[in-house]
Parts: C-alpha cells; structure tokens; sequence
C-alpha cells in the first residue's frame, strides 16, 4: 500500500518518488504532480497503484468543494474527478475549474473525470473535462488517458468499450 499522511486540511498525498540525501536533481524528469478527488478509497488505490511511479506525486481530497482551493495552493499537472465526491460531484468540480480558469485565478489544469455508467456520458460532455473513462477502471487505460491529457489531447470513452483519443 502507498504511504499516506493526513494533512490537517482534509488532503491526502501519496507518493513513491524517492529523494536522495541531496536534494537538488539536476538532471531529473519534472515531477508530475496529479490531485485525485473522490471520496471512495479503492478508487484512490486503483489510481494511486496505475500512476505513481518515481517522478509522480498524488494528492487527494475527499471532498469535490477542496478541489479549487488545493490547485490554487499548488497547480497540478492534472486533476482526477470521481463523479460522485459527496456534496459537490465531478461536473459541479470541472466547471468550477473552468471558472477559475475564465477569471485567471487558475491556469488550464486537464480534466480527467471517472464515470460509473453510459448514462453519465450526457453530462461528463458538457462538464468541460478534457476526458472521461467509465468505471470499473483498468491501469492500461488510466494511464493511457492521463498521458493523453498531458500531452495535451483528449481522451474520450464513447460507451463501455470504445475509446477515442483526440
């Protein structure tokens, strides 16, 4: 199991990337730093065991309206959103984002959002997220999702089993 510590602001972090004695790393990959929120831990531990590798840190929220205010605190590389956070789900969390963004109070931070059935495809596509996958998740799939963020794409499942990539 990753290691995990409990800030006192209600934020989780996990990560695997591993410090020398010596600080500074010259010559080392930029670290990419994902902010996951979801209430559910075997989704952070399904997420956490698909992305985490030396040069990822993960942080957590468990409740979508932290969200906004731990990307102003430390802008991630991407966000993760559960659909179903609590009292404020993921649509609610990637258009509030997207606000921030509007008002220059955020710089554009890729969306990537779990859905749990076809259904929600309806309003995953107009919650402003750069892409979406449907629950259960698999690691080839997250990762190949978050990559495509990343690199500045998009990542879009169509139903249950079909993907595009944009």
């Amino acid at each position: 199991m990753l290691p995990s510590a409990a800030p006192a602001n209600g934020s989780e972090f996990a990560s695997r990337r591993l410090l020398s004695s010596n600080s500074t790393r010259l010559l080392s990959p930029p670290v990419t730093d994902v902010l996951l929120a979801t209430d559910a831990d075997w989704i952070f531990d399904e997420v956490a065991a698909a992305l985490i590798d030396p040069d990822t840190t993960i942080r957590r929220v468990r409740a979508g309206a932290h969200v906004v205010p731990a990307a102003a605190a430390q802008a991630p590389d991407l966000v993760v959103l559960d659909l179903q956070i609590g009292n404020m789900g993921g649509v609610a969390v990637s258009l509030n984002l997207r606000l921030e963004e509007s008002k220059d109070r955020l710089p554009h931070i890729p969306v990537l959002m779990l859905l749990d059935r076809e259904a929600d495809l309806f309003i995953a596509q107009r919650s402003d997220a750069d892409g979406w996958l449907f629950k259960p998740l698999d690691a080839f799939r997250l990762r190949r999702a978050a990559r495509a963020l990343l690199d500045g794409g998009g990542y879009r499942e169509t139903t249950k089993s079909s993907t595009r990539v944009s």
